[in-house]
């Protein structure tokens, strides 16, 4: 069975004739597609802008009969006419050039990006490349289409957008040169392709195509052209481009084009640059339309192409089942992945960005769409920002300008005398030699002539490196020049490369404070009340259960039994004296005897044990570290006395803060240094010279990378307080410099590498002494004093074993009093206590129960043996 398909060229059209030829070609070759069935191309000429030639040739092809109809490719009247036909007649329309509408037709395909998705993509672009400034020039109303969603999104991202469109029958320069003229240096370019190079060449003209320029091309067959003309200009040109040439098809087609022309006969058509994204996406067409049509003839039996007359009406069988057959095919192809949404619009693809080099085309990332079509995501390659970076600034060479400031510029010590970058040395001088190898360009360091950072003075102007990069006397300006609103008003400031505040530097002082009492400093205050509370308590304690338990009362006069008189030695007295006896360390003539009492006495010696080793580890460190008492502490206790005197640079942000901020501390401090002009230095050495020869009565505010590097190598000095603002240094460039955004990549990315931290702890740490005053600070370091955070558990453990002890003093009591007593235990304790509490005497009469025996007897005392059994004993 033959099926035939037809493509409507026009006569200029070869490359798309050819493409479309050769995919039927691959196809009829292919066995395992379309096994019953051959397709043969049929082709005709139109003329776009006659619609009743383009009618007249659709029908006559109709008449022949036909699967699906391909063309015409670009936007026409005849093209408009054509849909309307297959439409009426129930063929598919298979289309891949630009179309604006919004919806498609029921027999209608377009392999073609929607308008809104390229419009999407191009956003996504200026939003990656942080574009806030820029033009959209355009040649028809079709490219307001293309890039509605910039006009959407203006408001969001605060994009200053400027409108040109080229006026017909003019040359395009003169547009370009209101472009010119309103400084603008990022352009959104929306022209035919047949008068691309024309444009660009009408842009070079007029001085468009430098290296601060950048071009967003909104073609999609950039690729295909040849712009030796523009390589090496450094004009950053980038275009998306939908066909895959790094696929094996497409690599075949390319590698074998004289061949494959010659074997269709159409040896006219010479091998392009790239091919064309309609040729392309034609070349996919037939393959899509190939498989919907095996589908259908495995689903249901097509015997053959009826044809079709345009003047009967009657449409084609199986128009509508073919189209939907090929609406859920998804295959890659020579653009990608081809696949449609419910609506028929093309989803799922990606799209390569383009941009010129000196060795071509090359692609430096990718965008893709989602499977919904509301989300579009960027997707960067790892040489995104790194490409821009060197093609911006490669091979060319920057006049850099600097101030003598240590760590970050400084004149090289050596015996012989040097000129040029070799005098130099410090961390912005290394710093440079890291973005210069990143990007390839190179720089010329030279010294600002009136030694200043920059500051606007009353009549406007601005003097120091700031002064410079607006006369344009340099490119670039680095040292540890602090990133302003104002100075961003004048000059444009790069990403930052370290971040500090301002601080104050202040002299040790001399002398060190001592106390008369320092051997109490190992404790806390509340854990020596704790301690003493421990003391009256355990000496109470051992008191009450020293007369509580029967086991601590002895007969003092053991052969005068019928004395009945027993003695406690532990007295109120010798109770306190036992528990600060043992305490000291020292012996007791009082010894326990009890259970209970033995244990309050272990216990406590644990305490001790604790208590003492905690002590006298404590007080070595804090008998040999003095502690060291500053005047001030802060920004708020300098502003409030009058006797230390504080000052900053005399030209530079520091000044800038106090005079235009509105806190009242600052405010106040600003005051006194106005008040006394003498406190204001020429440089930041000074300013800590001056710092090193006081006696404690100056400060300097600075900020604090520069204190750190200082009081790295000074260990008189020291930072007082934190930081009283945020800011960071950052590499100035002119306003709207086109080293900016490179310089700021090559930064971030010295960031991500760690080349910053290693250049900072080079500089700070190790080179010029670093690193002598750390020791230093270890051995002044301040010991801290022990709270009850850390002892509290001893006190724990003391209580747990006071309690115990009044468990066993109870049993035995109860012990004794079962054998010795004929009165209840409770009513004896009772008695026991009270006489403890009463603290009178140290001895009690004993009363036995032999004796009790005799009480309210007829007898009035114990029977009498006689003197010889007393004398026995």
């Amino acid at each position: 069975m033959v099926d035939e398909c037809c493509g409507l060229f026009t006569p200029e059209q070869r490359e798309e004739e050819f493409l479309f030829r050769l995919a039927v070609n691959n196809i009829n070759e292919d066995a395992t597609i379309l096994s019953r069935t051959k397709l043969v191309p049929q082709v005709k000429s139109i003329d776009y802008y006659d619609s009743f030639h383009a009618n007249k040739r659709v029908c006559d092809l109709l008449e022949k009969g036909v699967v699906a109809l391909f063309g015409p490719l670009s936007y026409s009247p005849s093209s408009a006419h054509t849909q309307s036909i297959c439409d009426a007649l129930e063929i598919p329309h298979i289309e891949t050039r630009w179309d604006y509408k919004l919806h498609r037709d029921d027999l209608s395909l377009n392999l073609y990006p929607q308008p809104s998705v390229l419009s999407s993509a191009y956003v996504d672009l200026v939003k990656s490349w942080g574009w806030e400034r820029f033009a959209i020039v355009y040649e028809n109303n079709e490219g307001i289409i293309r890039l509605q969603n910039f006009f959407k999104d203006a408001q969001n991202f605060n994009w200053k957008i400027q409108l040109y469109q080229f006026e017909p029958g003019k040359p395009y320069r003169d547009t370009f040169w209101e472009v010119n003229k309103a400084k603008v240096t990022n352009v959104i370019l929306d022209v035919k392709r047949d008068n691309l190079l024309l444009v660009l060449r009408h842009a070079q003209q007029v001085g468009m195509m430098t290296d601060s320029h950048s071009y967003l091309i909104t073609s999609l067959d950039l690729h295909t052209m040849d712009l030796e003309d523009f390589k090496f200009g450094r004009t950053k040109i980038t275009s998306l481009r939908i066909v895959d040439e790094s696929s094996p098809e497409m690599m075949n087609i390319m590698g074998n084009w004289t061949k494959l022309t010659k074997r269709l006969n159409m040896p006219d058509v010479k091998k392009p640059n790239g091919i064309l994204t309609e040729s392309a996406l034609i070349y996919d067409g037939i393959r899509l339309l190939s498989t919907a049509l095996q589908d259908l003839d495995q689903s249901q039996s097509v015997d053959g192409i009826q044809p079709i007359s345009c003047h009967s009406g009657s449409p084609w069988l199986y128009g509508s089942s073919l189209m939907n057959y090929m609406r859920p095919i998804a295959f890659r192809g020579i653009t990608g992945l081809v696949d449609f949404d419910q609506l028929g619009f093309r989803t799922s693809f990606s799209l390569d960005v383009m941009t010129i080099t000196i060795d071509g085309f090359i692609k430096i990332a990718e965008w893709k769409q989602t499977t919904n079509r509301n989300e579009t995501n960027l997707t960067p390659m790892d040489n995104w920002n790194r490409h821009y970076s060197q093609v911006s600034m490669q091979n060319i060479s920057l006049v850099v300008t600097t101030i003598i400031s240590e760590p970050y510029t400084m004149l090289k010590e050596s015996a012989i005398e040097r000129s040029g970058n070799e005098q130099f040395e410090g961390f912005a001088v290394d710093l440079i030699e890291e973005l210069s190898k990143l990007m390839r360009f190179k720089y010329r360091f030279k010294l600002v002539s009136d030694g200043a950072y920059g500051i606007k003075d009353d009549k406007g102007e601005w003097n120091g490196m700031i002064g410079e990069l607006i006369r344009n006397e340099s490119d670039i300006a680095i040292v540890d020049l602090t990133i302003t609103s104002k100075r961003e008003e004048a000059v444009d400031f790069t990403q930052p490369f370290m971040n500090t505040g301002i601080s104050i530097l202040f002299k040790k002082p001399t002398t060190k404070v001592t106390t008369l009492f320092s051997f109490l400093s190992p404790f806390q205050n509340i854990v020596w009340i704790y301690v003493l509370a421990a003391y009256i308590s355990v000496s109470t304690i051992l008191f009450v259960i020293g007369r509580l338990t029967p086991y601590e009362w002895d007969d003092p006069h053991p052969c005068r039994q019928e004395d009945n008189v027993l003695e406690n030695n532990f007295s109120l007295i010798n109770s306190f004296s036992f528990t600060i006896g043992t305490m000291m360390q020292q012996g007791s003539a009082v010894a326990p005897k009890a259970m209970s009492t033995r244990t309050i006495a272990a216990i406590w010696y644990f305490f001790t044990l604790i208590m003492i080793s905690s002590y006298t580890a404590n007080l070595a460190a804090f008998l040999t570290v003095e502690k060291v008492v500053y005047p001030i502490e802060n920004a708020e206790g300098l502003a409030q006395q009058n006797q230390i005197e504080y000052g900053c640079l005399r030209s530079g942000s520091t000044k800038a803060f106090f005079s235009e901020s509105n806190i009242p501390v600052y405010k106040r401090m600003w005051k006194f240094m106005q008040s006394r002009p003498r406190v204001f230095t020429a440089s930041n050495r000074e300013g800590i010279a001056r710092v090193r020869k006081s006696n404690g009565n100056y400060a300097y505010l600075m900020e604090s990378a520069s204190i750190e590097y200082t009081i790295e190598r000074d260990c008189n000095l020291t930072q007082i307080g934190g930081l009283l603002d945020n800011k960071g240094y950052g590499i100035a460039t002119r306003k709207d410099s086109p080293y900016r955004n490179p310089l700021s990549h090559a930064i971030l990315k010295l960031h991500e590498n760690g080349v910053l931290l290693q250049l900072k702890e080079r500089w700070w740490k190790q080179k010029k002494g670093g690193g002598q005053c750390t020791e230093e600070t270890k051995k002044s370091s301040s010991v801290n004093n022990l709270s009850i955070d850390h002892v509290g558990g001893v006190f724990v453990v003391l209580l747990g074993g006071l309690s115990f002890s009044f468990l066993v003093a109870i049993f035995e009591f109860i012990w004794k009093a079962r054998h010795d007593s004929n009165e209840s235990v409770f009513e004896d304790m009772m008695k026991d206590l009270k006489f403890a509490f009463a603290c009178q005497s140290k001895t009690k009469n004993v009363v036995k129960k032999q004796d009790m025996a005799y009480q309210g007897s007829e007898y009035d005392s114990p029977p009498n043996y006689g003197p010889d059994f007393a004398s026995v004993y």
